[in-house]
């Protein structure tokens, strides 16, 4: 498998990224000289970076108090839950064990320390340790400004105990560059920011030795960062949380710099497109990339130096962009990834966007009242319309219809993109021309999610194929040629070729993902009608047996009356989905990919769900498929 890995990823680089690896490989093995302890990384005098908040803090609403209290709680109780686990309790007295900061809470296993150079690590492949994403989440140390903002509000001297424990338990066991803490860039840039978002909040509450622990954490990352880039085919969000890191532990230690400022602009011009989509082609990850920027803007606000003009326009273009989707929609990855955060929370892409339209102070809709990100950025300066209609946002490769078939609204989406961001698109799903769709802002036809990661073994390879999701596969292939976790050895190219706009607008859209080893191009036609959406699927080039998908959303039910299928949410009608025929499979569970349908809402989490499969042949003529939303009164 590793031998695989690499032979696959060497596949995916230039030759000019082929040098970089052989130079990165050269300065990991010197780093071996960097890794004996503290001493080397001597605390400066800490400056602030985001000044007011402390101000911004003490004005927290009554919602937002209880949301941060509740937060500091969990903490303080000894409770951490993450990428839908929960570590083992904690008692009040030993609430930061050094063994902490190693264990897999699903395994149980312990990912090596300080005994281990961090190089030595091999993450990717974990040898039954678990999937790495466990132990590096709460390495991150978000859980530190909750326990900040708290002690603000409530004077708690117990939250001032927890962060001071918290820090000395950290930088006890993760000495520079030791351990699998140190193994990833962007992991060591979320810790730094959690740090100086902490210090900026309750710093000058907290003792010499933490803050001088802090500055010795800041100084060594701030030494590492910048050795061990990602870049070329990884320059995607890594990257992003990367410069992001390097900038502001460059305002926190006084020595910021305008190359990694520039590098920063940069990549948010790359990642936030300018029709304000994700160049990653999932939402999630969009908004991650979004709120380190914001972030940083935030900083550079502070400091007198703001960012420029084209910069806040792509952050305004990704607020909009967010503004046509359904909070129920989704699709590509989704690891969880956040930069402030009291913990779980499933709208974490409007509270971007809404952070987004309180930092530059446009109109639109707020977060929740509880929101933690409104105490940094602040909230819209008013209520924004709804977004009605037909809009595409053609660089991001999505169109969105937002309108009323039978007295319900429907949210329905048409994916015509690329697969993803570089030549690895690594957190892309084979899912071109694929559909979701949401009936009164409830998902109905769902993108199926992500699972796992390093540890999804063939299920990480079913969440991200064309079987799971609601589009044609030929053959239950992939339209892009699945080769790793994080890589692609075939990508399919997408493209939206007729758009049509109006009461019955149309469009239109085609791959060439099975050209090449089927000798065909799939076609997908949606159309609005008087009486619904038809969708009709054609092969160009020739005729073979296809499977046309529809996954649904876990626990919506289905009635069949011959080639109509009638979806239910209990024993309410929600749409219907009438086939040319009545070759139809419904399916959800089972014990191998492929089986039947599942849907993952959330990382580490899946569950049945019913797989609506219709195979037959598929040609030039094509197939047609009607999908019409039931009238609520009828039962």
């Amino acid at each position: 498998m590793r031998v695989g890995w690499y032979i696959n990823r060497l596949r995916s680089m230039e030759p000019a990224e082929v040098l970089h690896r052989l130079g990165e490989q050269r300065r990991r093995i010197a780093s071996r000289r960097r890794d004996d302890g503290w001493e080397r990384y001597a605390s400066p005098q800490l400056q602030p970076v985001l000044r007011p908040l402390g101000d911004a803090a003490l004005a927290a609403t009554p919602e937002q108090r209880q949301a941060i209290a509740a937060a500091a709680q969990n903490t303080l109780g000894g409770q951490f839950s993450a990428l839908g686990r929960t570590w083992p309790w904690r008692d009040r007295d030993r609430l930061f064990p050094p063994e902490l900061w190693r264990l897999d809470p699903v395994t149980g296993r312990f990912w090596p320390g300080p005994e281990a150079h961090t190089f030595d690590i091999d993450f990717r492949h974990g040898g039954g340790r678990g999937d790495v994403k466990y132990v590096w989440e709460i390495n991150r140390l978000q859980q530190l400004p909750p326990l900040g903002a708290h002690l603000l509000l409530a004077g708690d001297d117990q939250s001032r105990m927890a962060i001071e424990a918290a820090i000395d338990s950290w930088h006890s066991a993760n000495p520079p560059f030791r351990g699998v803490c140190w193994a990833s860039g962007i992991e060591v840039a979320l810790r730094a920011i959690s740090l100086i978002v902490t210090m900026d909040l309750v710093g000058d509450r907290l003792g010499a030795a933490t803050r001088q622990q802090v500055g010795e954490i800041l100084a060594a990352s701030a030494y590492w960062l910048p050795r061990f880039p990602s870049r070329f085919s990884s320059a995607n969000n890594h990257l992003v949380a990367e410069l992001a890191g390097e900038y502001l532990i460059g305002l926190a230690l006084g020595t910021e710099s305008n190359a990694v400022r520039g590098a920063l602009l940069a990549e948010a011009r790359k990642q936030i497109l300018a029709d304000g989509a994700g160049a990653e082609q999932t939402p999630t990850y969009a908004a991650f990339t979004a709120e380190l920027i914001l972030l940083c803007a935030a900083a550079a606000r502070q400091a007198g130096t703001p960012f420029p003009s084209p910069v806040e326009a792509r952050l305004a273009a990704f607020a909009n962009f967010v503004a046509w989707l359904s909070p129920a929609a989704g699709f590509g990855d989704n690891d969880e990834g956040r930069v402030l955060t009291l913990g779980d929370e499933p709208d974490y892409v409007r509270s971007v966007a809404a952070a987004i339209r309180g930092f530059l102070q446009m109109p639109g809709n707020a977060a929740a009242p509880h929101d933690f990100r409104a105490l940094f950025f602040g909230r819209p300066s008013e209520p924004a319309p709804a977004s009605h209609g037909l809009q595409t946002f053609t660089q991001g490769g999505l169109s969105v219809w937002r309108g009323e078939m039978n007295g319900r609204s429907i949210d329905l989406t048409f994916d015509h993109g690329p697969l993803g961001y570089l030549s690895i698109a690594a957190h892309g799903h084979a899912d071109a021309l694929s559909l979701t769709l949401c009936i009164d802002g409830e998902p109905v036809l769902v993108d199926p999610g992500t699972w796992l990661y390093g540890s999804g073994g063939v299920w990480r390879d079913w969440f991200r194929s064309t079987p799971a999701h609601n589009t044609l596969n030929i053959e239950g292939k992939s339209q892009s040629i699945i080769a790793g976790m994080f890589n692609w050895s075939h990508k399919a190219v997408a493209a939206l070729v007729e758009s049509e706009p109006g009461t019955h607008w149309k469009l239109r859209a085609r791959h060439d993902g099975y050209r090449s080893r089927f000798g065909v191009v799939h076609q997908r036609t949606v159309t609005h009608q008087a009486d619904g959406i038809v969708v009709t699927d054609q092969l160009l080039g020739g005729r073979r047996v296809a499977e046309v998908v529809f996954q649904l959303a876990a626990g919506l039910g289905t009635n069949r009356d011959g080639s109509t299928i009638i979806v239910l949410r209990g024993d309410e009608p929600l749409m219907t989905i009438r086939f040319p025929d009545a070759a139809v499979d419904i399916r959800a569970g089972g014990d191998a990919p492929g089986q039947g349908g599942w849907v993952s809402p959330r990382f580490g989490a899946r569950q049945p769900a019913e797989r609506i499969a219709w195979h037959g042949e598929v040609g030039e003529d094509g197939i047609k498929i009607h999908l019409a939303a039931i009238p609520p009164s009828q039962r």
